[in-house]
């Protein structure tokens, strides 16, 4: 079987961002499926290195999947990496296992050692977007509750993203937590997003002012890169902390562990290098006692999917992601009982071959990818701090 094609859909979901589907044909007939992760304003960037990087697919055996990504990077990238990189090569090595998956009848997971469990637990996210008050956070966390969802992420903190930032923000973030927990209850569990926006003093500070509301993790507190940041405002905290949306490869990985700097790694599998990155990942974590709460900003169809089958077999897996905004659009896309849907807070494992998923190609069509608005980033004199 040799790849013959590789063709890349933009979808406009009408919400945040983009996304990019990746399809890649063969001459056996067997198509596989698989997705880039993206960010508002750079999509067109990721799917440009998606379409670059898949000529050098054509002909190749889609089995062959750890070389063509060694391959890829070694002397393609010439070993650069990027973001945008990345995530091309995710979007396509997901795409491949779809294709071995269909060819051996067996779903992907069957084929990286099989399952731990047969239902993979979400948290509910996007549910609380650009809201302030800390009521409107209340009011929304009940709606999502009242889905089915017993653990919810959301970040407490006004804009501006800033490192440094004055006490009326923590004040407030601790006013939208409160707001929440007294809404849902003890039994619901609360992951705290931070989007590595703070410097460790007022990391520490805010994580002292939830610990009240027991929380169960704080994500990305400092700038990704900053491994020693981290582990700091982890040795101040009784809170577990989180990283890794922003991190690509295992490699990048070696020194969060190496510094003890998180108790729970949040790779994104259609940006981190793939699927069998992911659980490679997975499998440096165990050693070091660290869990896996797989990022998943990305769609309810086929990125989340490729999530599922790599959790599946994660002897350390506790959680993934679940964006609310995009399911409507997906199940747009992929028509019929193909979706991924949450009972009680839990995803059933799948059994079809490969990821399981097939779109319907007019659909991508008809929401081909369009810009958004420009988004209003703000000049000196905006600032008010």
């Amino acid at each position: 079987m040799k790849v013959t094609k590789v063709t890349t859909f933009p979808v406009h979901p009408g919400w945040r961002k983009n996304l990019i589907f990746v399809k890649v044909e063969t001459d056996e007939g067997i198509t596989g499926w698989g997705e880039v992760y993206t960010q508002y304003d750079r999509d067109p960037a990721m799917r440009v290195h998606a379409d670059l990087l898949g000529q050098y697919l054509i002909g190749r055996d889609p089995f062959e999947i750890k070389y063509f990504c060694q391959m890829a990077y070694d002397d393609y990238a010439q070993r650069r990496g990027s973001l945008e990189f990345y995530c091309a090569i995710s979007g396509i090595e997901a795409a491949l296992w779809d294709i071995v998956g269909k060819a051996c009848n067996q779903p992907v997971y069957n084929l990286l050692g099989g399952k731990c469990r047969d239902k993979i637990r979400v948290y509910a996210n996007g549910w609380s977007y650009k809201m302030l008050n800390p009521d409107d956070f209340a009011r929304a966390a009940e709606k999502a509750v009242a889905l089915g969802f017993d653990a919810l992420k959301f970040d407490p903190l006004p804009r501006p993203w800033r490192t440094f930032i004055p006490r009326e923000h923590e004040a407030h973030a601790e006013k939208v937590v409160k707001a929440v927990r007294d809404a849902v209850g003890p039994k619901v569990d609360l992951l705290i997003e931070l989007h590595r926006r703070l410097s460790p003093a007022h990391a520490v500070a805010v994580a002292d002012r939830l610990a009240p509301y027991n929380p169960f993790l704080l994500e990305e507190p400092c700038q990704a890169e900053n491994v020693l940041a981290i582990a700091e405002v982890r040795e101040k905290t009784h809170t577990p902390i989180m990283t890794g949306e922003n991190l690509f490869t295992k490699a990048a990985f070696r020194r969060v562990l190496e510094n003890h700097a998180a108790d729970y790694l949040n790779a994104d599998v259609a940006n981190c290098g793939g699927i069998l990155e992911l659980r490679e990942i997975a499998a440096m974590a165990e050693p070091y006692f660290v869990g896996m709460s797989p990022h998943n900003y990305n769609s309810t169809s086929l990125g989340l999917s490729a999530t599922v089958h790599a959790s599946a077999g994660m002897q350390n897996f506790i959680i993934t992601e679940y964006f609310l905004p995009f399911v409507d659009f997906c199940d747009k896309l992929f028509p019929g009982e193909q979706q991924l849907k949450p009972v009680n807070g839990y995803i059933t494992l799948p059994t079809k071959p490969g990821l399981g998923l097939e779109p319907n190609e007019k659909a991508l069509l008809e929401y081909a990818g369009k810009p958004f608005p420009l988004r209003k980033l703000p000049f000196p004199c905006d600032e008010n701090m």
